[in-house]
C-alpha cells in the first residue's frame, strides 16, 4: 500500500493544469450506455474511480479504450446486471441504471458504497423510477428495476440529489412524453452532463436551475464530448498556494462555476487574479479566521470542507465550520489534531482555533477529501509529514503529488513500510 511524504515548509510556485472533473466524466460515461455506437470522451482524468467505470462497462459488454481521451463502443451491451464487487467501492456505478432501464427496459444494479463519510441513500432515485413507470424491487442488496415503457413524470425531491438529478435526466431523454425535475440539483457537472446528453440529440433546459426540464426522444446518437475541468482539483491546488505562502498560476480553471470557493478563499487573505480559465493565487500576511457554512451548489461544496480546514488551522482567531451535507465529514480533524491542529467538533460544526505552526508526523486518510487536506497540512508543516492509506487520494485526484512537485513541493509516494 502507497503513503505519500511531504516535507514542509516549500513556498509554491508556478503553474499547475487542473485535469478533467470526475464526477462530471463518471456520469458521462454512464450516459454512453443510452445508445449504440462509438461515442468519444476527451479530457478524462486518470484516477481509479474511472478505472472502476471502465471495467464496469467492459462487465456490460462495451469496448472501452484509451486515457485521457476514451473511446468506448456500446454496440453490444451484454448483461444488464452491475454487481457488487465494482459497484462497492464507487458510488457512481448507480449511474448506470437510469441508461440501461432506458435503453433495454431492465437492470440489476447493486447498492452502492464508496467513502465513509455518511449515510447517502438512494431512495430518491427509487421513488423517481417508480413515478416514471418502473417496477423497483430491493433483493439481497440488489436493485431489480423492470418496466415496459418509460414515461414522462414529475419528480420533486425531497433535497437536492447529483446522483438522483443525473439518474433521472439520463433516464427521461428516451421516455415517452415530458419529465420534469423539481428541486434538482444545481452543479456544474450536471450542466456538463445535459451538454454531453444534447449532443446526443437529447431535448433538456433548465440545467444549472432547481427545475429542469427533459422532451423524451425516441432515440440518440453517439456522444462526441470534451470533460470539463474539475473545480474541486482547482479549489484544492487555491489551497496548496495559500498554505505555503506561494504565488500559482492554476490553468484549465473553471473560474466562473468557483464563486463561492474564491469569495471564501479571499475572505481567509488570499490574492486571487482571475483570468478566462486561469486563476494567479498568492498570499500577502496573514491568514484570517472566518466563517464556512457547506451547501448544495451555488453554495460552498462540501467537497473543499476538508481542505479549507486544514488552511484555517494556521489562521488568526477561531474560525467555524458547519457541514450541513454529510454527517460524518470530519473525520480528518483527529489526525490535523495530531498535527497540532487544535479543532474541537460539536455535533455539526468545527471550532477552529488557529495555531502558529503544524508540525509532521505520520496520519491516516479516511476519504477522498481527508487526503488531500492532510496532504495541504503537511505542506505548511515543520518536518516530515507522512500520509498513510492514500488509496483514497487516487479515487479523485490525478497524480496530485506529481503537481505539486512541478510547484516545487518536497513530496513523494513510497510503499508503506510494514510495522
Amino acid at each position: 500500500m502507497d503513503c505519500i511524504v511531504v516535507q514542509g515548509g516549500k513556498k509554491l510556485s508556478g503553474e499547475v493544469t487542473v485535469s478533467g472533473a470526475k464526477n462530471s466524466a463518471l456520469a458521462i460515461m454512464a450516459a454512453t450506455l443510452l445508445t449504440g455506437g462509438t461515442h468519444r470522451i476527451a479530457g478524462v482524468p486518470a484516477l481509479r474511480d474511472i478505472t472502476t467505470m471502465k471495467r464496469l462497462l467492459g462487465h456490460l459488454g462495451a469496448g472501452v479504450e484509451g486515457s485521457d481521451q476514451l473511446e468506448i463502443v456500446t454496440d453490444a451491451i451484454e448483461t444488464f446486471e452491475a454487481p457488487y464487487d465494482l459497484v462497492k467501492t464507487m458510488r457512481a456505478s448507480f449511474l448506470v441504471l437510469g441508461p440501461l432501464v432506458a435503453r433495454f427496459g431492465r437492470a440489476v444494479v447493486s447498492l452502492p458504497g464508496g467513502c465513509a463519510i455518511g449515510v447517502r441513500p438512494v431512495d430518491m432515485h427509487i421513488k423517481a423510477f417508480e413515478a416514471m413507470g418502473v417496477t423497483v424491487a430491493i433483493d439481497k442488496g440488489y436493485v431489480h428495476a423492470a418496466c415496459d415503457e418509460l414515461k414522462g413524470a414529475r419528480i420533486l425531491f425531497d433535497m437536492p440529489t447529483v446522483g438522483g438529478t443525473e439518474n433521472i435526466m439520463m433516464a427521461a431523454t428516451l421516455a415517452k412524453g415530458t419529465t420534469v425535475i423539481e428541486n434538482a440539483a444545481r452543479e456544474p457537472e450536471i450542466v456538463d452532463l445535459a451538454c454531453a446528453l444534447r449532443n446526443m440529440g437529447a431535448r433538456i433546459e433548465g440545467d444549472g436551475t432547481d427545475r429542469i426540464t427533459i422532451q423524451g426522444v425516441r432515440e440518440l446518437t453517439p456522444l462526441s464530448h470534451t470533460v470539463m475541468p474539475d473545480r474541486i482539483e482547482a479549489g484544492t491546488l487555491m489551497v496548496a498556494a495559500g498554505i505555503t505562502g506561494g504565488t500559482v498560476v492554476i490553468k484549465n480553471c473553471p473560474v466562473p462555476v468557483m464563486g463561492s470557493t474564491i469569495d471564501k478563499l479571499r475572505e481567509i487573505g488570499l490574492i486571487i487574479e482571475e483570468g478566462q480559465n486561469e486563476l494567479r493565487v498568492s498570499r500577502n500576511g496573514a491568514l484570517r479566521h472566518v466563517e464556512v457554512t457547506t451547501n448544495p451548489h451555488p453554495g460552498f461544496p462540501t467537497d473543499m470542507q476538508a481542505q479549507i480546514m486544514a488552511l484555517l488551522t494556521l489562521a488568526d482567531g477561531t474560525s467555524i465550520i458547519r457541514e450541513t451535507i454529510f454527517e460524518n465529514r470530519f473525520i480528518h480533524v483527529a489526525e490535523l489534531d495530531r498535527m497540532g491542529a487544535n479543532i474541537k467538533v460539536e455535533h455539526d460544526t468545527a471550532i477552529i482555533a488557529g495555531a502558529q505552526t503544524l508540525q509532521g508526523t505520520t496520519v491516516m486518510a479516511t476519504d477522498l477529501r481527508a487526503s488531500a487536506s492532510l496532504i495541504l497540512a503537511g505542506l505548511a508543516a515543520q518536518g516530515t509529514t507522512v500520509v498513510s492509506r492514500v488509496y483514497h487520494l487516487d479515487r479523485g485526484y490525478d497524480r496530485l503529488e506529481k503537481k505539486l512537485q512541478g510547484l516545487g513541493a518536497d513530496i513523494h509516494r513510497e510503499k508503506e513500510k510494514q510495522q
